[in-house]
């Protein structure tokens, strides 16, 4: 027994049907506890008899454990059914393409049938509309002709006897009044109940009518002449004869409307006179149908049945809106179509064969995508497999696996590009490690240039000067330094390499390099190129003497052929040198094509020094020329590359004129903030985007 247990167990845990959850527990003890209770009811007829509180529990335990037992087994069809890609797919197509076609075609018959019956009120409300119209303008007539008559002096009352049955017809009545005098008998056929006269605007044109409960089509016409105000009023039950008319070719039509039902007379215990009219007659419901719906002509010819409401004026009081009926139709689909394309012919019928022949091609198409999907499904879990297999062995370092390709298809793609992977993701792994060791050394770089800046503002008693210059990548092409040659005077260097990067950096280095020891040792530097150009006839310092200084000019086109020299015919950079003379309180420059300089006066006008020459670098034997310019206590001298003026956003480019603003604005401000405001204003102006350019700006000021 204890075997048979045991494989029990193996059998239920290898189908999943084992209880390990705990919400499997307890609909386990429910079930049992129900199942107890039943036996007891079976074997203790008397229990359930004598309480029917345990009947109860057993129905009460039983829906709940019926309901649990529905939740556990979509949790077993969920855990069993769609761990397999194959089924998901199947299922997502059955929610993705079958049901909404289901839904789409339910609601497609549902729209039809709402469509049909709604069509069909609508041809018997425009047949009644059609005949309210048609009996308005006879009545307009009738009003216009005796209101001629009366004119003329003579009866109206004659032009009732004289009217022809076309125009009264046997169920029109047609009465006519002067005032509030009715003029002869009416014309037309009898009422069962004779209608009062109505005048007034909401009575004028035609409705339908409720007069003593029975239903009319009525209209009004009243024409004021010179002897009197004259009203024709022309009636139309709306009985069997009008609804049988209406109902030729369309099927059956039932009107609901309400009806006066005579009382017998009673005698008052006052007076011992009759009742009154009001009291001796009540309302009830009368339906009659007129018309039969034929057989119909297909299986999908059913029948249609549809109704609505009628809102008529009561004639008593001149209101609307009261209910005082019904219409409804029973009609197929096949009197409807007749009804709508009758005067298309052959052609009616065309669009009825092409709209079956649609419907079918689309079934076809439907149950030929499903089969299709079905099938598709086998190969694209197959390559799936294949790749959850292939990801398995990749994560556990196997980049040697390569997946089978059978086919041409996308999936084939996917596996071809799965093995690409593997055998690029070592290649990959080892870029990355150069890459890392690019940027570690690019790390470095940063570290060795940010050394060839000046490390502080070079201070002098009748100047103060500060740089700052931050790259757009992780190293800069872009060049300031202040050197200092003597006690009073101070070189000053700002210059802008082409290109970015490494390239742009290691340039840099050089004319840093070039910049520094020409300044410090010039003077061999300059007597060795004089000796050089005397020999050859050329040389652009030979009128320098020994023991002379170097010139901003000198300095500038010794720079400029030793990069011409050195470096590739597209590299070239912009530079512009200055020496200040402490003592003169006097500035010597020269500019190599760079953005001029500004100095900014203490009256806030502005100069610009653009004394110089072309770029350096790409041309040999180039001259600078060199200009003097004396600054005077407060004036600020304002260098900067084009990484401060030209970022753009959608107001366009940041400007030199909103760089000289924010300078004069902040003058009395320490030079390094003027340089975090300008700086902090050019991250505002580029916003979220990013830095195009490195931002180099050298302040300087006089005091």
């Amino acid at each position: 027994m204890r075997k048979f247990w045991r494989q029990l167990r193996l059998r239920l845990g290898r189908l999943g049907l084992l209880p390990r959850s705990q919400f499997a527990h307890v609909t386990c003890y429910l079930l049992l506890i129900d199942l107890a209770l039943f036996l007891l009811i079976k074997l203790f007829p008397a229990l359930s008899r004598s309480s029917g509180q345990l009947t109860f529990w057993v129905w009460f335990l039983s829906v709940a454990v019926a309901i649990l037992l529905c939740v556990l087994a979509f949790r077993w069809l969920k855990a069993r059914m769609l761990w397999r890609l194959r089924n998901r797919l199947i299922v997502t197509y059955i929610f993705i393409g079958a049901i909404p076609v289901v839904l789409l075609i339910a609601m497609g018959f549902i729209s039809l049938y709402l469509f049909a019956g709604q069509f069909a009120n609508f041809v018997v409300t425009s047949e009644l509309n059609l005949r309210l119209q048609s009996l308005q303008q006879a009545n307009a007539g009738i009003a216009y002709g005796a209101a001629l008559r009366m004119e003329n002096g003579q009866s109206p009352a004659d032009l009732l006897r004289n009217i022809p049955e076309r125009n009264a017809g046997p169920i029109r009545t047609i009465c006519m009044w002067k005032g509030e005098e009715l003029l002869g008998p009416c014309a037309g056929s009898k009422m069962s109940a004779p209608f009062a006269l109505r005048s007034g605007d909401k009575f004028q044109n035609g409705s339908t009518v409720e007069d003593h409960g029975e239903l009319f089509l009525r209209a009004v016409k009243t024409v004021h002449t010179r002897n009197g105000a004259l009203t024709v009023i022309s009636s139309e039950p709306i009985d069997h004869s009008l609804l049988e008319q209406i109902a030729r070719g369309l099927g059956e039509i039932t009107l609901y409307s309400r009806r006066i039902r005579p009382r017998e007379p009673q005698k008052t215990a006052s007076s011992g006179s009759n009742a009154t009219p009001e009291d001796q007659s009540q309302y009830h419901l009368h339906v009659f149908s007129v018309g039969e719906i034929p057989d119909p002509t297909n299986i999908l010819d059913r029948e249609i049945k549809f109704a609505t409401p009628l809102f008529v004026m009561d004639w008593a009081t001149g209101e609307r809106g009261e209910i005082s009926g019904g219409l409804r139709v029973r009609t197929r689909p096949s009197l409807l179509y007749g009804r709508l394309f009758g005067s298309m012919g052959q052609f009616a019928q065309g669009i009825e064969y092409a709209l079956f022949l649609f419907f079918f091609v689309f079934t076809l198409i439907v149950a030929l995508a499903l089969v299709i999907g079905m099938r598709l499904t086998r190969s694209m879990t197959y390559a799936v497999a294949e790749l959850y297999n292939a990801t398995g062995r990749v994560n556990r370092g196997d980049l040697s696996h390569r997946i089978p390709v059978n086919s041409s298809d996308q999936l084939a793609e996917l596996a071809k590009s799965f093995n690409s992977m593997t055998a690029s993701l070592e290649h990959l792994l080892k870029e990355q490690r150069e890459k890392q060791k690019l940027e570690n050394e690019l790390v470095i770089a940063q570290e060795v240039q940010a050394q060839l800046f000046p490390r502080e503002s070079s201070q002098m008693r009748s100047l103060e000067v500060h740089g700052f210059c931050r790259p757009a990548r992780t190293v800069s092409g872009d060049y300031y330094d202040f050197l200092t040659l003597n006690p009073e005077m101070l070189l000053i260097a700002v210059g802008d390499v082409s290109g970015k990067g490494i390239s742009a950096a290691l340039l840099m280095a050089t004319i840093h390099s070039a910049v520094r020891a020409y300044s410090l040792e010039g003077i061999p530097l300059v007597r060795e190129m004089t000796a050089a150009g005397a020999a050859s006839g050329t040389g652009t310092a030979t009128s320098l003497r020994p023991g002379a200084e170097v010139s901003p000019g000198t300095l500038l086109g010794l720079l400029n052929h030793q990069l011409y020299m050195s470096t590739p015919q597209e590299k070239y950079a912009t530079m512009f040198l200055g020496f200040y003379d402490g003592c003169k309180r006097r500035l010597t420059y020269t500019n190599g094509g760079h953005l001029p300089p500004i100095l900014l006066r203490s009256d806030g006008s502005t100069r610009r020094l653009d004394c110089g020459g072309t770029v350096v670098g790409m041309f040999d034997d180039c001259y600078y020329p060199e200009a003097s310019v004396d600054l005077q206590d407060g004036e600020i001298f304002l260098a900067y590359s084009d990484g401060v003026t030209e970022p753009e956003n959608e107001f366009g480019e940041f400007g030199e004129h909103r760089l000289i603003e924010l300078v004069w604005e902040n003058r009395h401000l320490p030079l390094a903030r003027i340089t975090e405001v300008v700086t902090a204003a050019v991250d505002d102006w580029i916003g979220e985007n990013e830095q195009p350019d490195d931002i180099t700006l050298v302040l300087a000021r006089a005091r």
